[in-house]
């Protein structure tokens, strides 16, 4: 028989976010019964909910960076054990055979990969998130939590640590390489970190200096003001890899010219609006304009034993379920130093 939880799910795209009760089905034989710990809040979650990055089916449960336990293993799962210490991302399945799949990224599934909440699962039943007190997954799409990370400092890696991670992996950040993160928000405070502990030298661009003192103690050597036209001058050809995390129209054209000669820049950072880019910001240095998409279950495991190891946990302010909707407004306000994460023990 399915278990009914205890969540908070949007009803209506523009009212408050509800206690409420769902569903989750039997534990298959590949699947895990997970006892949610902790969920993290992502401005992915307010947008989707709101309906502002499409049409979606109403009641909604959001969150995709959960951490907690397994409470049930099925009767063939292998990798994981009752008690053990797991996460969930931005993922539950893919196909599984596409060419994306077979190399471990999952994230770029030809067929599309099923998300942790506003899909449809294999079961045909609507996906829903970590806003809740239990959840249930294949294990193919259960990441282990190693030691060394507390739980609620973990959440939310499964999305905004990976997010940064997979660019900087890939772009090869490290010893000699000099990086700029834009905006020092829940994704750019993660890429501070993990870009240091890569080795690289980094530099924090936000629109002000009142974070400065923060992007300084989290890893960065320098910090600069965007709103300041000197920033621009001053430093441009300086950089190897630029991450922008904002998620607004800014001026590419300006961040280009901060690039050396085959630099990337590299959009983590989902702006509505199209993004304007003068072909001659690119060629007369061999530039490139790019972006990225979380990460495969293969480098999301990567990134949380990285980040173990180097002892790299979110900045995280831990709230009640019953302060989601006043959490919600203030990270749509840049309120928050740096990840709000919800106490789903306060469900109950």
């Amino acid at each position: 028989m399915p278990t009914t939880v205890n969540a908070v799910a949007a009803l209506t795209p523009d009212g408050p976010l509800e206690r409420t009760t769902i569903e989750r089905r039997d534990v298959g034989p590949h699947e895990v019964r997970i006892d949610i710990a902790f969920a993290g809040i992502c401005h992915s979650d307010i947008h989707t909910a709101r309906g502002e990055w499409g049409d979606v089916t109403y009641p909604i449960v959001v969150g995709h960076e959960i951490a907690g336990t397994v409470a049930e293993v099925g009767a063939e799962v292998t990798k994981h054990q009752v008690g053990d210490r797991v996460g969930v991302g931005c993922m539950v399945d893919s196909c599984r055979e596409c060419s994306s799949c077979t190399q471990g990224l999952e994230q770029y599934c030809l067929e599309g990969n099923i998300g942790t909440y506003a899909a449809v699962g294999r079961d045909g039943e609507p996906t829903m998130g970590g806003y809740s007190q239990q959840i249930v997954v294949t294990e193919d799409f259960v990441l282990r939590i190693p030691e060394g990370i507390e739980l609620d400092e973990a959440a939310p890696l499964l999305c905004a640590g990976v997010t940064l991670y997979s660019p900087l992996h890939h772009w090869g950040a490290g010893p000699g390489k000099r990086v700029a993160i834009v905006g020092l928000g829940g994704l750019g405070h993660m890429g501070v970190k993990i870009a240091a502990a890569m080795g690289a030298e980094v530099t924090v661009l936000s629109q002000s200096l009142k974070k400065q003192e923060d992007g300084l103690r989290l890893g960065a050597t320098s910090y600069h003001a965007t709103s300041d036209p000197d920033t621009f001058t001053s430093l441009a050809g300086s950089f190897d890899l630029i991450v922008n995390t904002v998620s607004a129209k800014l001026d590419l054209d300006q961040y280009l010219g901060l690039l050396a000669v085959d630099g990337t820049m590299v959009n983590v950072g989902a702006p509505p609006e199209p993004l304007d880019v003068a072909v001659f910001s690119l060629i007369p240095f061999r530039r490139s304009f790019a972006g990225s998409a979380i990460g495969g279950i293969p480098e999301t495991q990567e990134m949380l034993d990285f980040c173990a190891e180097k002892g790299i946990g979110a900045e995280i302010e831990v709230i009640g379920a019953d302060q989601v909707n006043e959490a919600w407004e203030r990270v749509v306000a840049s309120d928050v130093r740096y990840r709000f994460v919800i106490d789903t023990s306060t469900l109950a």
